[in-house]
């Protein structure tokens, strides 16, 4: 008499719910009204203008080529703008986060009456609207002299000047993240390194910070990613075109009476490379400190 038996390794299908296909079918949808714009960009950037402006951009390609790129990559002279968008984030990137590294270690290692309400204030300035400072900003700017430090010899129609308004905006949010990450931190690693006799510079720099690389390399990530792009302080702050970022390059390529849109979308598509690279250079480190503490209880 024979038993029926089970292959091992089987699986049983898990049936399939409505609320399982609507949620697939939302991701979808919402996966498609993200890539739509830039797949659109890709397809006008490929054609000529001509072709567009006789059949329309909801046409069949007659021809692709990659010449709006070459020509917008020529025209806007990105190689210059790429320059100076590397003098105002690297600087910019490395200062805030050495800087609210050292507040988030002091406010989290150290017990004070004044410990949460430094952080607070720290935090608070990034629930400053930027368009509120403007006029005080840009009048402080021009006062601010500096004679041999910046070729306006002043702080205004300068990188430096973009590098600190930076650091000043970006510091609160940094300081907040890294101070969390710290706090959860062993104190036992700390406290063993005080008794052997280690300076707070040494705690700092040599104990703490290496532990804190996967908080780092993410807000290195979102720094680089929100300064690179950044377009409102380039226009308050500089007023040589020279001396402006990658993103205001892109005026390079509208004329005064006309303007070509496939072309501006092909230099569009060319500032947005050195942010995919950051990311994808990044992307390890940058999803780990994302999902930091999510098992702890």
């Amino acid at each position: 008499m024979s038993t029926p038996t089970v292959a091992l390794g089987a699986k049983q299908r898990t049936p399939l719910r409505p609320a399982r296909v609507l949620l697939h079918v939302f991701l979808v949808v919402t996966s498609l009204a993200w890539l739509g714009p830039l797949l659109w960009a890709v397809f006008a950037a490929l054609r000529p203008y001509s072709e567009t402006s006789n059949k329309g951009y909801v046409s069949w390609p007659d021809k692709l080529s990659f010449d709006n790129f070459t020509n917008a990559f020529k025209q806007s002279d990105m190689m210059h703008y790429f320059g100076n968008t590397l003098l105002i984030a690297v600087p910019a990137v490395l200062l805030t986060l050495l800087l609210s590294s050292m507040v988030a270690f002091y406010v989290s290692r150290f017990d004070f009456r004044l410990n949460v309400f430094l952080l607070l204030v720290f935090t608070a300035g990034n629930l400053l609207p930027q368009q509120v400072i403007i006029t005080p900003l840009y009048r402080m700017y021009l006062l601010i002299d500096l004679p041999g430090i910046t070729v306006s010899g002043k702080l205004y129609d300068s990188a430096l000047g973009l590098v600190l308004i930076h650091v000043a905006f970006q510091s609160g949010f940094c300081a907040f993240v890294l101070s969390n990450y710290m706090r959860s931190l062993p104190h036992e690693l700390t406290e063993a390194a005080l008794v052997d006799g280690a300076s707070v510079w040494r705690l700092y720099w040599q104990i703490v910070l290496p532990l804190c690389k996967p908080a780092m390399a993410a807000l290195a990530t979102l720094l680089s990613i929100w300064i690179y792009n950044d377009f409102f302080w380039a226009i308050v702050l500089i007023s040589t075109g020279e001396n402006m970022p990658i993103t205001s390059a892109l005026n390079n390529l509208s004329g005064q009476y006309f303007t070509d849109p496939n072309l501006v979308a092909a230099g569009a598509l060319l500032t947005a490379i050195p942010t995919l690279i950051v990311y994808f250079v990044l992307q390890r480190q940058f999803v780990s400190g994302l999902t930091l503490g999510a098992n702890k209880g």
